[in-house]
């Protein structure tokens, strides 16, 4: 087996053959390796009864909730990457949402604000530091207060707590610095890291007996041809993970949660290119050190329920930085964190294959617009300066970015909902790709684990 991957086994990993790799132990949240667990085995594994793919924060915890309810099972987690969490998980804003934007009644509402629920729970057993900062979502035009005022009713019937309707006086009392005509009060939204909540997920997952592989990315999945001899592998893994390097993994299930590549993982299995993967980047600002006394909590505009988007917000984050930010403009890599990153790959995948002309055309001065405040500092700036009228470009600097997987069907609608899907023949009835689990998933990962564990329960017959 070449050096490079990387190999992580639980204190009582039960995954079976003869795979052999360097052997990292239970991981920490800090992300560095832990000693070797007690009882310590060398990590000689090629089979396991089910395999996750994909090492980000929906993939961890789907592992962490599927060990915790069969702990019979050896189940084993592949992530392409050499560490967990770096993509989609590790490039985000950090909010933990409190579930008012989505439609009631909504699968992505009662997700979103029993999640929040379970994740304040979760990082209080497990010591994660959050802050319950709250958020103010602030109209600062006349012509806003219609729509702040729905989204008032909407988040009252999705049943969150605290909410309330302020005026400018009372904006001035949460955040001194921010304008507004009238804000909706969200006391229950916080932040937190999230990538350290997805590596206390893994070595729960790990503690449990679970296994993560890293440096695996997945290049087929298919059905073990049986040898002459029957082996006994061959009937009991029927199926075979082969990944870029010729190295091979079998198990009895498959469940996928692959974010960026998510369709391309899927059509392994055979199943349709729709919904496309469409990568939209956002690039966040930085306030300042000597200027983040002008923001408390999370300041949000009132969103255009046109756009999944939710608008340049001010976010606070766990280092006491504060971001400003994101825009939303294609990405021309799924991957692409800078503005010239560039992939023929994933351009001609997502012209030729993806709904993304109609969606452009649709939405046009929109993505225009888009462009124009990620090349230009100060069109962003002057959009800040109607909440906060006191920051200038001098007191900005350029900062991060993420890329968010937005699934897009061939007639450039937004798909919002999740999706599941399976494949064709004989494999697709041993495999659950998760396609598309829409933001907020990172707020929404406890609750989505265990619908994804009873999806998987149900569909495998656990």
């Amino acid at each position: 087996m070449v050096p490079a991957l990387r190999y992580l086994v639980g204190a009582c990993g039960r995954a079976r053959g003869g795979f052999a790799g360097g052997f990292l132990g239970c991981g920490s949240a800090s992300g560095r390796p832990r000693p070797l667990c007690g009882g310590g085995r060398s990590a000689s594994t090629s089979s396991f009864d089910i395999v996750i793919v994909g090492g980000g924060i929906v993939g961890l915890a789907s592992a962490r909730a599927l060990i915790l309810r069969h702990p019979s099972l050896s189940i084993g987690v592949l992530e392409k990457e050499k560490d967990l969490a770096v993509h989609q998980t590790g490039h985000n804003s950090g909010v933990i949402h409190s579930g008012i934007y989505y439609k009631p009644e909504s699968l992505k509402a009662k997700l979103c604000v029993q999640g929040a629920a379970l994740l304040y729970e979760y990082c209080q057993q497990k010591g994660i530091s959050y802050k319950q900062c709250g958020k103010l979502i602030v109209a600062v035009e006349q012509e806003e207060i219609p729509r702040l005022q729905a989204l008032y009713e909407r988040g009252l019937q999705n049943g969150i707590q605290g909410l309330r309707l302020i005026q400018q006086e009372d904006i001035k009392k949460k955040e001194p610095y921010c304008r507004g005509l009238m804000a909706i009060d969200c006391p229950h939204t916080g932040i937190v890291d999230y990538r350290q909540v997805a590596l206390s997920f893994a070595q729960d997952f790990q503690e449990a007996g679970g296994s993560v592989l890293t440096n695996f990315e997945v290049k087929d999945i298919e059905m073990a041809k049986e040898s002459p001899s029957r082996s006994i592998d061959g009937m009991q893994y029927p199926i075979v993970i082969k990944n870029t390097k010729g190295e091979e993994i079998r198990c009895q299930y498959v469940v996928t949660c692959a974010g960026l590549y998510s369709d391309r993982i899927s059509e392994l299995s055979g199943c349709t290119p729709d919904p496309r993967i469409v990568p939209f980047r956002g690039d966040y600002l930085l306030l300042k050190p000597e200027k983040c006394y002008l923001v408390k909590g999370n300041i949000y505009p009132v969103p255009d329920s046109r756009f999944p988007f939710l608008g340049v917000h001010f976010t606070p984050r766990m280092d006491g930085s504060i971001w400003l930010g994101p825009n939303a403009v294609l990405a021309f890599k799924r991957e692409g964190y800078r503005p010239f990153d560039f992939s023929a790959t994933d351009v001609m995948d997502i012209i030729i294959n993806s709904g993304l002309i109609k969606l452009a055309s649709q939405n046009f001065s929109y993505g225009v617009t888009e462009m124009y405040k990620a090349c230009f500092l100060g069109a962003t700036v002057k959009y800040l300066q109607k909440f906060i009228p006191e920051i200038t470009v001098s007191d900005i600097l350029r900062g991060p970015a993420g890329v968010r997987a937005q699934a897009l069907d061939r007639d450039g609608n937004l798909v919002e909902d999740f999706v599941f899907d399976a494949g064709v023949g004989n494999i697709g009835n041993r495999v659950l790709h998760v396609r598309n689990a829409p933001s907020p998933a990172a707020t929404s990962s406890l609750a989505i684990s265990g619908m994804i564990a009873d999806e998987v329960q149900q569909r495998f017959e656990l």
